[in-house]
């Protein structure tokens, strides 16, 4: 009778642990079904056009099918099932952003040149690979990975911010591992080409943003020697002489508040008006988007400088990051400013869906991003600001540090 009992308690201690196991991963399960229909009622009450591009029935209908198929997914194949049903939106305002989310990432960062994609910036320790060239990543060649991450890559508009957000999403070890392309989300081994045409295969271990972020890295800075940078600034919106010239460069990498334009706006014209400058240079080529309306102050302190040769001395350099509204204050800038385009088309479009906002689904926190407003620039629809004058970064100026799109320009001075 003992033993049975015992076999009954035992019994019971099983079921009991049982149950206290289902009961967790319940309690810990997303519900995803919720979210979904918040994500795409959300979405038809705050976009100002969601269906501009894709039919209700053709989004409804792909909806439904992750909506049916909840259960037998994982959080991330949900997910990555939603980026590709966002893309469709065609809006590179509205998308689904994984700042929430908790990822890895790859330590380095590529950029594309010269239809090859390098490394231009890597971890301390592994900095004989900057420079070099991707090629494979656990022995699938680069191009069969891109066109992989360009297919679920976020907040892309054109041709152009498809290459430059294949290249930031390609570093995530969650997107890679769900997509097939490496066995874990903690490592996989990476294949680098030298200049000299010599391999380096790579093991690299995934870290978090916050540790690359904080992280003593090598990076390749683009500069020309007439141009030097001063001390303390704000680094992301400062103005310098350009030596040798009567030119003025501005970087206006991203967008202060509107006091602080204000206060910058000053600061430039008087510099300008006691130089008696004749050029002006605004480089928004590193400029992701911010507030256009705060850019417009640049342009009314501009206008009051009489100096500058109006005819053909204001140029914009603009680049495949230059996004949102950057490139509506690029559109307006040759508007407003007569300015001269210089570098490469833009990755958003100044005519298109803008003015970002969000909201965050409240079981899996996911954030979606959506536009409120129709911005109309240019005379060109769909397509990217182009440049008056195209010039690509070359691989053979990078090997050398040297900015070619300043390089070029400058030397038309």
């Amino acid at each position: 009778m003992d033993l049975f009992r015992k076999t009954i308690i035992c019994f019971l201690i099983v079921i009991a642990s049982m149950f206290n196991i289902m009961l967790a991963q319940t309690t810990n399960a997303i519900n995803w079904k919720e979210d979904l229909k918040i994500y795409k009622t959300s979405l038809e009450q705050k976009h100002i056009d969601v269906y501009n591009s894709i039919t209700k029935d053709d989004f409804t209908n792909e909806w439904q099918k992750i909506y049916n198929n909840v259960e037998s997914l994982s959080d991330f194949e949900i997910i990555l099932k939603l980026m590709r049903l966002t893309r469709r939106i065609n809006d590179g305002h509205t998308s689904v952003s994984l700042r929430n989310m908790s990822t890895h990432r790859f330590p380095f960062e590529i950029e594309w040149i010269e239809n090859k994609w390098y490394v231009v910036k890597t971890l301390n320790k592994n900095k004989q690979i900057l420079k070099t060239t991707l090629e494979s990543i656990n022995g699938i060649p680069i191009d069969t990975v891109t066109q992989k991450i360009s297919e679920i890559a976020q907040f892309v508009e054109n041709e152009y911010s498809l290459k430059d957000r294949t290249g930031r999403y390609l570093t995530i070890s969650e997107l890679l591992f769900n997509l097939n392309l490496i066995d874990s989300t903690n490592e996989a081994t990476f294949s680098f080409r030298k200049n000299n045409n010599e391999l380096i295969n790579l093991e690299l271990n995934t870290i978090t943003n916050d540790i690359w972020e904080n992280s003593n890295l090598s990076m390749v800075t683009l500069t020309v020697p007439e141009i030097t940078i001063p001390n303390n600034i704000n680094r992301d919106l400062w103005f310098t002489s350009i030596s040798d010239t009567k030119a003025v460069y501005i970087n206006f990498e991203s967008y202060p508040t509107f006091e602080e334009m204000q206060v910058f706006g000053e600061q430039l014209i008087s510099y300008i008006q006691e130089n008696k400058t004749k050029q002006v240079i605004i480089d928004m080529r590193e400029n992701g988007g911010g507030d256009l309306y705060v850019g417009t102050v640049l342009a009314y302190a501009l206008n009051l400088a009489d100096s500058i040769d109006w005819k053909n001395g204001v140029f914009v350099l603009t680049s495949h990051k230059t996004f949102s509204a950057a490139t509506s204050n690029a559109a307006l800038f040759k508007q407003l400013l007569n300015a001269k385009i210089i570098g490469q088309p833009t990755g958003s479009n100044p005519n298109g869906y803008q003015d970002m906002d969000s909201f965050i689904l409240p079981n899996s926190k996911l954030v979606i991003t959506y536009s409120k407003r129709l911005f109309r620039l240019s005379n060109q629809v769909n397509t990217a600001l182009q440049p008056d004058i195209i010039i690509n970064q070359k691989k053979s100026d990078l090997v050398n540090n040297i900015d070619t799109v300043l390089r070029v320009l400058l030397n038309r001075f």
